[in-house]
């Protein structure tokens, strides 16, 4: 009884009528990849394609954690685990083909591949509560990245319209699975003191946000480097891109500060109308483009 009542209490932020669909798209497969393909800016295609080379691996990674905790786990848990594991195998699927035509224009990303790789090699030696801590601390990274995304069309103006399109499919499924990995966490932790809890997501949480700053920066230089902006021109176009105009890191600031309040659940904001305004006109485009082949 008390298992039940804990659950009840920290699972209720989930809506009940919540669906995790996996969109099962493919961008790009038919044209090659312009090198500057956000807008010809540098430092704008550098972030996009820095966050892109975590992904393949990262993602195996939160689907290998959080399915470490499915068995056992309550029916509609267990339901979104698995949506979960099929949405972030897709968007792996769709990052890989997406970061081989970035090596196809001319950029080098196994430096940061490698990164990743590193740091997952130190998380995967820890016990599986661990991992599905980072998972967590993780999936809010970009679930709030995928809200600032889709809320905020200044991100991808001047983007190639597929690999915008790319970025924002995958935004909206991120934000459709926001809480999968929080809810298992809870469910994994229900036998834990709350302030045992809270303190153990916190400093996975604080760790997390260091690596994640300091890799992404280093990573977005590197690719820069790679198309000759080096030195304090490069940190003056990604740092204001990234804090001041149009700022993405500067806008996610509160919805990451809210993580280390008591009571946070993903799901305490439910912005879901985003995601329908994406399925809407994600279904437009997909009529024209049917009506348009139809004519050729």
């Amino acid at each position: 009884m008390r298992y039940l009542l804990n659950m009840t209490a920290t699972t209720l932020p989930t809506p009940a009528d919540l669906s995790i669909t996996p969109r099962d798209r493919r961008f790009g497969r038919d044209a090659d990849l312009t090198r500057l393909w956000h807008g010809g800016r540098v430092e704008a295609t550098a972030i996009y394609n820095a966050l892109s080379a975590t992904f393949p691996i990262g993602e195996a990674y939160f689907v290998e954690s959080v399915r470490a905790f499915r068995e056992g786990a309550p029916p509609k848990l267990a339901e979104e685990i698995k949506a979960f594991t099929t949405q972030e195998a897709i968007h792996s699927r769709e990052h890989d083909a997406f970061n081989k035509r970035a090596a196809v224009s001319g950029y080098d990303l196994s430096k940061l591949e490698q990164r990743v790789s590193d740091r997952l090699a130190i998380t995967k030696s820890r016990p599986p509560i661990v991992n599905v801590a980072a998972t967590m601390a993780l999936e809010h990274f970009t679930a709030i990245l995928a809200h600032q995304l889709l809320a905020n069309p200044k991100h991808l103006e001047g983007a190639d319209p597929e690999t915008a399109d790319l970025w924002r499919w995958h935004a909206c499924e991120e934000i459709e699975h926001k809480g999968v990995a929080y809810d298992t966490w809870l469910y994994a932790t229900r036998d834990w003191p709350r302030y045992k809890r809270w303190k153990v997501k916190a400093k996975v949480m604080l760790l997390v946000t260091r690596n994640f700053l300091v890799d992404r920066t280093a990573g977005s230089l590197e690719l820069m480097r790679q198309d000759g902006v080096t030195g304090l021109r490069a940190w003056t176009l990604l740092l204001t891109y990234l804090w001041v105009r149009p700022g993405m890191f500067r806008k996610i600031a509160g919805a990451w500060f809210k993580y280390f309040l008591p009571g946070f659940h993903p799901w305490n904001e439910d912005d879901r109308i985003l995601l329908r305004a994406y399925d809407a006109t994600a279904k437009v485009e997909s009529s024209t483009k049917r009506k348009v082949r139809r004519a050729a």
